[in-house]
């Protein structure tokens, strides 16, 4: 496939005219929130992950130290349940040392039964005890679980009320300034995609016939007509439409087309 206008062609080349366009990207904010700053300017070039826009979250800083100060109130508390664990296997260490006494005690005759019936059941509350204070422990557990997803969502959040360049490109459009404000959605940047640029073009039934995906291409600009530019066929429609208006065709009895993606080389386009 040949972009280039030539009048007369070798056998087995086609030719067809277009746009080269390049991939445009939106830079948008995840959360809603007022602009503090947008750092690129139109033309600017940016590298993917460089932070371009800022959010104003002062609020947002607020509740991650609201939400640590509860992680720690929450591990305070696992940590005195973990002291009432300890204190009721000690009064279960001793329920039982005075149980064996009394059996003892009993078996010589030297105290009454009741007093034994008294010890098993204080012996039968202090393993109560060490079940309520395992419960307790669970809960407190849950509770440091809970209250540190709630600071990593926070933080998550803070993390996006900065805006960071999704791809390496130049900065097509500034679509925001400092002070407005963005709902969740809300474009700041568009950025172009200059490693992946592709032309569209239209070819006949007859020529669209020969194209196979992945056949050799080349890009010819109006503005830099001694530079070729390498590419390949990336499309080839499936199924024909009617030749868009933009697009001449050589015959008016050609109204069926195929559209074609030329896709120009990452390579070059990288080293240019």
């Amino acid at each position: 496939l040949y972009q280039h206008r030539a009048l007369e062609l070798p056998a087995g080349l086609a030719t067809g005219n277009g746009r080269l366009e390049a991939t445009e990207v939106d830079v948008a904010s995840k959360i809603a929130g007022r602009l503090r700053e947008v750092l690129p300017h139109e033309g600017d070039m940016v590298a993917a992950g460089a932070v371009v826009a800022r959010l104003d979250a002062d609020d947002l800083r607020a509740q991650v130290r609201a939400a640590e100060a509860q992680v720690e109130q929450a591990r305070k508390a696992v940590e005195q349940t973990q002291a009432g664990m300890r204190k009721s296997k000690s009064d279960v260490s001793l329920a039982g040392k005075t149980l064996k006494r009394s059996e003892e005690l009993v078996n010589k005759g030297f105290i009454s039964r009741n007093k034994l019936d008294t010890d098993l059941t204080g012996m039968e509350g202090a393993m109560a005890g060490v079940a309520e204070a395992r419960g307790r422990i669970g809960e407190a557990d849950a509770a440091v679980a809970a209250a540190e997803a709630k600071r990593d969502a926070l933080l998550v959040t803070l993390a996006d009320s900065e805006l960071k360049a999704p791809i390496s490109g130049r900065v097509l459009y500034r679509l925001a300034e400092p002070g407005e404000v963005l709902a969740a959605g809300g474009k700041a940047l568009t950025l172009l995609d200059l490693t992946d640029m592709s032309m569209t073009i239209y070819l006949p039934t007859d020529r669209a016939g020969r194209v196979a995906l992945g056949s050799a291409a080349r890009i010819v600009l109006d503005a830099l007509p001694e530079q070729v530019i390498p590419a390949h066929v990336s499309f080839v429609a499936p199924k024909a439409q009617f030749t868009p208006r933009e697009v001449e065709t050589r015959s008016e009895r050609e109204k069926l087309m195929f559209r074609i993606k030329v896709k120009a080389d990452p390579a070059w386009l990288a080293a240019h």
